[in-house]
């Protein structure tokens, strides 16, 4: 995601086994300000009383951005090799947005920072 590395340039990443185990998320929270998108991903199940955030992301408008850019990239390449993703549950409708207002639901507790 980093447009400043030369050109054919690898970086070396270092892959923790605490964090190569994943943290399931199903709901994603993002808001922003001028200089900065937080991006809490949080699981929401059955018999829990609330969603759980597990993880907190903050990055820049630009790495944002370039986050979206990829992400519709990858899910391109993956709807060509798998099929469209459908967002409604009817496999030939047109897909929905798939977002909604967390002021329908209530307070959810915690601090909103």
């Amino acid at each position: 995601m980093d447009n400043n590395q030369p050109k054919g340039q690898q970086i070396s990443l270092e892959l923790k086994p605490e964090v190569a185990k994943g943290q399931y998320s199903n709901l994603a929270i993002i808001s922003h300000s001028r200089s900065e998108f937080i991006i809490d991903f949080a699981t929401t199940l059955p018999g829990l009383a609330k969603p759980e955030i597990g993880s907190r992301i903050i990055m820049t408008p630009e790495h944002a951005k370039r986050l979206m850019n990829a992400l519709f990239d990858n899910i391109s390449k993956y709807e060509a090799q798998f099929g469209i993703i459908d967002l409604n549950g009817n496999k030939n409708g047109p897909q929905g947005g798939g977002t909604f207002n967390l002021g329908d639901f209530g307070p959810m507790g915690g601090n909103k920072s």
